[in-house]
């Protein structure tokens, strides 16, 4: 148990503040869908200029028939492979129609398809692989082993597998922690930001509660194991996390359905185009011929295209002002939320602590500068967040700071200097005053009220009296207020706030932001029950977050929103968008971007289905000439092509960003 004041090592304490842990991550080359997707585009990107410059079939043909080759295969090969369990997947049914378009001379129509399908597979294995990384690598942020210590005092290096719910275990400054259980000795401060959220360090004392995974500051301690590896709060998030990511979406299952209706639709009426004319008498190579042309102009390219150019092209858009949305689902997911979940630190919060309020005692004669002027150099050689609140405190004011001597700290207590000859002392209140002189009681309200506003009170304690106390807090983000009220006008509810931080602090900031359902001390499965809370009532639930104690919730919700500068990696990879420049106002606009494009979405389908109805009905009631159903065919995807393109101008976003402004002032 440390009891006494001493000097932490600068590298250890580095050490423990970086927290590094090793990335997993899936090559992009190692999965086969991309290679094959990347093959197959680079070789149509080669064969479509040389044809349409007029040079020879024998050089651009191959070219195409290779694209058809590597792009189609794997769709195809599983299109036959669902075929012998009688399921008609929609991937080989395009396989088909590319082959049928190139069977009448429409080569360039059927290897673009290959390329677009064969693409979209490849994007959908690559964020299968990245979540299954990020939540692998989740597993690194647990120790791979612990310091036991036996009944006779003897330390025994071991894997955290083979802790025991009773063991006892030593952690060491700069050490995370190896099991979840509770403190028998020592003081320390555990940074607990990967489980609760909470932006500072919390102080552990005997009979405190430890996770396993957080990491322990410049104090040692002793913990008493009180649950298995395979059931601590990190495991559990692990589990939580892959159980969400697996649970399809209703609206995916409606939409297996419907390819499944379709492919068996369109097969079934192009055969009937090709064997009813034939069984009346008409020519092979007729019938052929009206049944390719009623493939082509049926398939659903059209449709197709009416769907993802306006969702790229909004997902262009964001991501040139700072929005990562990871996939057109998620892009149309976004115009759906009608309720919004919000995490505090590093989400409505900056993250880092600052000083808020510098508050000298009357009675010693200081004023705010010549306080900070002693607190600041103190804490100098600190590497506790408060303490680098209160040098950046001096820095903002620019005060010169004087060298410190005989730096000193205890875990849990404060840092002890000599600065200008005088002994400084700076620290938790109700440490401090235990051993300073004069009456304490006008401290303890101070410190009392600045508490109660949810602020962190550091007392400066100098030579020997209290000279002054120092309020610290994490400072809301400028947009903060802008952004709900924004998100309250888009969503018709006012957003909630999920934290793990205390009640206070919470209450604090969500009065400052205009919340007022405030939720907090929650632990990542409470963030997540939650959420299906909200979700069980029939909202559509967006959660933005940064944390790893956030990414149950991002994965449980309809979307999840990750902010990007310092998410963890877990959060960035479970969430569909993040916000890369952590501009918390993009969320609101990103929102109102998605249903424009979601309106886009639906003029487009509106003009492909009736060019497909008008081509289909001339083909089947009159005799529609190849060519032309190909113009018009090519023609309606060009057209539902260039509308959804319209989300690529900078003006989409910028409307985008009025709306939920005229919608509040409305």
């Amino acid at each position: 148990m440390t009891s006494t004041l001493t000097s932490p090592s600068a590298d250890r304490a580095v050490s423990a503040r970086s927290g590094d842990v090793p990335r997993r991550r899936t090559r992009l080359l190692a999965l086969p869908e991309v290679r094959w997707a990347a093959a197959a585009t680079a070789l149509f990107l080669l064969a479509l200029p040389l044809q349409l410059t007029g040079a020879p079939a024998w050089t651009w043909g191959p070219l195409y028939a290779l694209s058809y080759a590597t792009g189609g295969w794997d769709p195809g090969w599983e299109g036959l492979k669902a075929l012998k369990d009688r399921t008609l997947d929609v991937d080989l049914l395009m396989v088909v129609a590319a082959l049928g378009a190139a069977s009448i001379g429409q080569v360039m129509d059927g290897a673009l398809l290959i390329v677009i399908f064969a693409t979209s597979g490849a994007l959908e294995a690559l964020a299968t692989a990245r979540t299954a990384d990020s939540v692998r690598g989740l597993l690194d942020l647990a120790p791979a082993t612990a310091t036991r210590i036996g009944p006779d005092g003897t330390e025994q290096t071991l894997p955290v597998e083979e802790l025991a719910v009773g063991d006892t275990v030593l952690v060491r400054p700069g050490e995370r922690v190896g099991a979840d259980g509770r403190v028998l000795d020592g003081a320390s401060e555990v940074d607990q930001a990967t489980i609760t959220g909470e932006p500072l360090p919390a102080a552990k004392e005997p009979g405190d509660e430890v996770f396993a995974g957080t990491l322990n500051g410049t104090g040692a301690l002793r913990v008493r194991v009180e649950r298995d590896a395979s059931d601590s709060v990190i495991a559990r998030i692990v589990r939580m996390v892959q159980e969400a990511s697996e649970t399809k979406a209703p609206t995916q299952l409606f939409i297996e359905k419907v390819e499944q209706r379709y492919s068996l639709g369109m097969v079934a009426a192009t055969l009937a185009v090709f064997g009813v004319p034939l069984a009346f008498g008409e020519a092979f190579s007729e019938a052929l011929l009206r049944a390719m042309t009623f493939m082509i102009v049926a398939s659903p390219c059209a449709v197709v295209l009416a769907t993802m150019p306006p969702l790229l092209s909004a997902i262009a858009n964001a991501g040139r002002h700072g929005v990562l949305v990871k996939s057109a689902v998620a892009m149309e997911c976004l115009g759906q939320v009608d309720a919004v979940a919000l995490d505090k630190t590093g989400t409505l919060t900056e993250g880092t602590p600052r000083v808020t309020d510098v508050r000298p005692l009357p009675g010693y004669g200081l004023d705010e500068g010549e306080l900070l002027t002693l607190a600041a150099p103190a804490e100098h050689p600190s590497e506790h967040p408060l303490g680098r609140a209160v040098v950046a405190a001096a820095h903002e004011r620019r005060l010169g700071l004087p060298t410190a001597q005989g730096f000193a700290s205890a875990p849990g207590v404060g840092v002890r200097a000599r600065v200008n000859g005088r002994t400084v002392e700076v620290g938790a209140p109700a440490r401090l005053l235990d051993h300073a002189d004069g009456d304490a009681s006008p401290v303890a309200a101070l410190a009392g009220e600045l508490e109660q506003s949810g602020r962190t009170a550091v007392l400066v304690v100098v030579d020997g009296a209290p000279a002054g106390v120092l309020g610290i807090a994490d400072r809301l983000r400028p947009d903060a207020a802008a952004t709900v009220a924004s998100l309250t006008a888009l969503t018709g509810t006012a957003p909630i706030l999920l934290t793990g931080d205390n009640p206070r602090a919470a209450a604090r900031l969500a009065a400052e932001a205009g919340i007022e359902d405030v939720r907090a001390g929650l632990l990542p499965q409470d963030k997540t029950g939650a959420v299906k809370e909200l979700e069980g009532t029939g909202r559509k639930v967006m959660v933005v977050g940064d944390g790893v104690n956030d990414a149950p919730a991002l994965a449980a919700a309809h979307i999840g929103v990750a902010m990007g500068r310092a998410g963890s990696d877990l959060a960035l990879e479970t969430a569909a968008a993040v916000i890369v420049r952590d501009e918390l106002a993009a969320v609101p606009t990103t929102v109102a971007l998605s249903r424009r494009a979601r309106k886009l979405v639906v003029q487009n389908l509106v003009i492909a289905g009736v060019f497909i109805a008008g081509l289909v009905t001339w083909d089947l009631v009159g005799t529609l000439p190849l060519p032309l159903g190909v113009a018009g065919h090519e023609g309606s995807t060009v057209l539902v092509g260039l509308n959804g393109l319209r989300l690529l101008r900078d003006a989409a976003w910028q409307r985008a960003a009025t709306d939920g402004t005229d919608r509040e002032g409305g």
